[in-house]
């Protein structure tokens, strides 16, 4: 079993005591995670999950995008055992079936993306087009272009001027994609993730279950979308319930050129409510999805301005199912179930059909100008036209 499995599986919490709450403590001592002071109720036990390691593991988390919640589950641990590595820590490979990935494998990239060599994401993945990049600048340096960054291509990269400047050129290749497709949805093929699945509901209130909502509104955005002659394809339906890996597989398999992962919150306060977007985003120049982003803010105005929520604005972050898909991605988180109004809403048939169609648009508008869009006054009839379906 991998390290991320074992300290992963079940999710480690306060209260755990073990191994596991060891082997965690030692990752996050690789990761350069600074540990925090014992708080009153900690015992002071390596072994010991205590509120000083709550609080370590929060920092980290919300220093790497992900969700703050002091659990560590498999998208943290993932994160933890990618951090602690360091360009040079390791020879790197792509080897097909068992993909190196890492904060060393980011560090290459970024290098590879600022010299004008990468022409993927920056996303700590050693895949092929990792592979043809290094090749490249190892030509360029007078290297065997063999795409192992080993000792030598490790001395030549030290060597490069660390002032070497660039842009992100995997933002302008994302931007000429999108903008090369036309305006039309039509043949356009866009991927609905809604979350969780059979035997696990998500979260709940209010008689509602996360899973249950997300796949009616997932359904509801399918039809609409399967009239303006886009192909949509969901993840799930109601008897599975795969990993985000999976999830993310099934959206580059279909060749998608848009994913949509939709979701419900929940908080211990009755008072959270609202709806938030998320993109793919880190601090690295190339590890940041430029459409996504732009994806993120259309959908978040739509349905701010059609629903009238609460607007928890968009932000970056780096869930696997938006970090994994090459393509433009956004994670929806609409609306509370632990606060009546919002639970009331998502109840209501209308409502959804509201949403099913702000998210229709929000799609359309990713390939469209500014200019042709004003947020929330388009509707269906107008993405039909535009799609030649009218």
């Amino acid at each position: 079993m991998s390290t991320v499995e074992s300290i992963a599986a079940p999710p480690l919490r306060r209260g755990d005591r073990g191994e596991r709450v060891v082997a965690l403590r030692g990752l996050l001592d690789l990761a350069g995670s600074a540990p925090h002071p014992a708080g009153p109720d900690g015992d002071g036990l390596l072994d010991t999950f205590d509120p000083s390691l709550e609080a370590q593991v929060r920092a980290f988390q919300q220093s790497r995008g992900l969700v703050a919640d002091g659990v560590v589950g498999r998208q943290t641990a993932r994160v933890l055992d990618a951090a602690r590595w360091r360009l040079g820590d390791r020879i790197l490979l792509f080897t097909p079936g068992h993909l190196v990935r890492g904060d060393d494998v980011a560090a290459l990239q970024e290098r590879l993306a600022v010299l004008g060599t990468l022409a993927g994401p920056v996303d700590g993945i050693f895949g092929p087009q990792t592979e043809s990049g290094l090749r490249e600048l190892q030509r360029g340096l007078g290297l065997q272009p063999d795409g192992v960054c080993g000792p030598a291509t490790l001395r030549a990269l030290t060597a490069l001027s660390r002032a070497v400047g660039g842009g992100d050129p995997w933002a302008l290749r994302q931007e000429a994609q999108v903008a090369g497709a036309g305006p039309s949805l039509a043949g356009k093929v866009v991927v609905l993730d809604p979350a969780h699945g059979a035997g696990v509901p998500g979260n709940t209130g209010h008689g509602l279950a996360e899973a249950e909502v997300v796949l009616d509104l997932a359904r509801r955005i399918e039809g609409r979308l399967a009239t303006t002659g886009v192909q949509a394809v969901l993840t799930r339906g109601g008897m599975t319930c795969p990993s985000e890996e999976e999830r993310a597989e099934i959206a580059v398999q279909a060749g998608a050129d848009a994913v949509v992962s939709l979701h419900c919150e929940a908080h211990p306060s009755p008072q959270a409510s609202g709806v938030a977007t998320f993109y793919w985003g880190g601090a690295r120049v190339g590890a940041r999805s430029a459409t996504g982003s732009q994806l993120a803010a259309f959908l978040q105005r739509e349905l701010v301005a059609r629903t009238g929520m609460a607007d928890l604005r968009s932000h970056a972050c780096t869930f696997d199912i938006l970090r994994v898909t090459p393509m433009p991605a956004v994670q929806l988180e609409l609306g509370y179930l632990s606060n009546p109004q919002d639970a009331d809403r998502l109840r209501d048939g209308a409502f959804r059909d509201v949403v099913a169609e702000a998210v229709v648009v929000a799609v359309q508008r990713l390939y469209l100008s500014e200019q042709n869009t004003v947020t929330g006054t388009m509707r269906l009839r107008d993405v039909l036209a535009w799609a030649g379906r009218s």
